[in-house]
């Protein structure tokens, strides 16, 4: 019952968390919030993905809008049955939180791995990914971090917000996972009638 009720208001906590996967990945492209490292193109190339703007961002945006507005449509028919048109809003949500899932799923890999290979940095030896060969260890090996001469404190930049995309991106999976329960449980245990409607029988 408790996952039935919370159903309808997950769609709702994907909003503010595509609007902030939006606003940091932006943020990416601006370390120490200066343009000049973006339009040099001296950038990691994950950020190039636009993973957290098209895919976590604006994508999953539009997919909460949409699930809103089904939830909260009242003149909305596809059928003259009442129980036959929830079960198509139903259906509808579970494709669309689907879409979610792959959507977060695939942001939240290309974050990670962004991560892992970390930043791209002038060094000793030129403009490179220094840590790529790692593995992610230079995450804990704090003194390396200073092999980083340019931009200025671009490894703690990237740490920082690739952290925040990874929990929002991950935020963004659970949910759209609850929502998929939620509709399935709402669909299959009778709150809505799939196969057999009134009178048929």
């Amino acid at each position: 019952m408790a996952l039935e009720t919370c159903g309808n208001c997950l769609s709702c906590l994907l909003v503010p968390l595509a609007l902030w996967s939006i606003v940091v990945n932006i943020l990416l492209y601006f370390p120490n919030g200066k343009a000049l490292h973006a339009t040099s193109y001296q950038l990691p190339n994950y950020v190039w993905y636009f993973e957290g703007i098209c895919f976590s961002g604006v994508m999953i945006l539009l997919l909460a809008v949409i699930l809103i507005t089904l939830e909260c449509s009242m003149f909305y028919r596809c059928c003259q049955s009442e129980s036959c048109n929830k079960t198509y809003r139903s259906f509808i949500s579970i494709v669309l939180a689907l879409l979610g899932v792959a959507f977060s799923g695939y942001s939240c890999i290309i974050f990670t791995l962004g991560l892992i290979q970390g930043p791209f940095c002038n060094s000793s030896d030129g403009w490179d990914y220094i840590f790529k060969d790692t593995a992610g260890g230079y995450l804990t090996d704090y003194p390396a971090w200073s092999r980083c001469t340019e931009p200025a404190n671009i490894v703690e930049w990237n740490i920082i917000l690739l952290s925040i995309l990874i929990a929002l991106s991950g935020l963004q999976l659970i949910i759209c996972f609850l929502k998929v329960a939620a509709e399935l449980k709402r669909t299959l245990c009778g709150t809505y009638s799939v196969f057999v409607q009134a009178g048929i029988l």
